[in-house]
Parts: C-alpha cells; sequence; structure tokens
C-alpha cells in the first residue's frame, strides 16, 4: 500500500523533468516534419495541419513550448498520425 504513495510522486517527478525537453525538441523539428507530411496530404488536412504549425511556432517563440507541442501535437492528428511515429521517423538528407 505505501508503495503506491511513493510512486506516484516519484513518476509526477520524473514527466515533470522531460516535459520541456520534449517541449524543446518538438519546437525544433515537428514543424519541418509536419509541414513535409502536409505537402502529401489531401488540401484541406494540409490547410489545417499548417494553421496549426503556424500557431505552434508562433508559441515556440514566445516561450509556450508545452502548448506549442499541443498545437504540432493536434496537426499530426490531422495528417493522420502521431508526435511519436514523427519523432522515430527518418529524416531524408
Amino acid at each position: 500500500m505505501t508503495k503506491r504513495f511513493f510512486l506516484v510522486p516519484a513518476l509526477a517527478l520524473i514527466g515533470a523533468f522531460s516535459s520541456p525537453a520534449l517541449a524543446a525538441s518538438s519546437c525544433d523539428t515537428a514543424p519541418a516534419q509536419i509541414r513535409q507530411l502536409a505537402a502529401v496530404a489531401q488540401p484541406d488536412q494540409a490547410r489545417k495541419a499548417l494553421t496549426l504549425v503556424n500557431v505552434g511556432e508562433k508559441l515556440c517563440e514566445a516561450g509556450g513550448r508545452g502548448e506549442a507541442s499541443k498545437k504540432f501535437s493536434a496537426a499530426a492528428k490531422v495528417l493522420g498520425t502521431d508526435m511519436a511515429a514523427l519523432n522515430t521517423a527518418p529524416t531524408a538528407q
């Protein structure tokens, strides 16, 4: 019973430390990855996704990396994928 009381705060602490790093990387890489997907998507889906990306980039510039990450995630969902798939996909060089 007492193990649960220690486990929950420990997991919350780990999440708190990892979230800024994930948000920072999404501000650096997600816009380009989502734009690549939008280039081959249906026009309506691409328009919605690119609007979300533009808002996300403005949030990144303003320091709202957590909210920007949510916008990038929503844009990826509009295109039929998720951020986890984008972060593991190989990038073209």
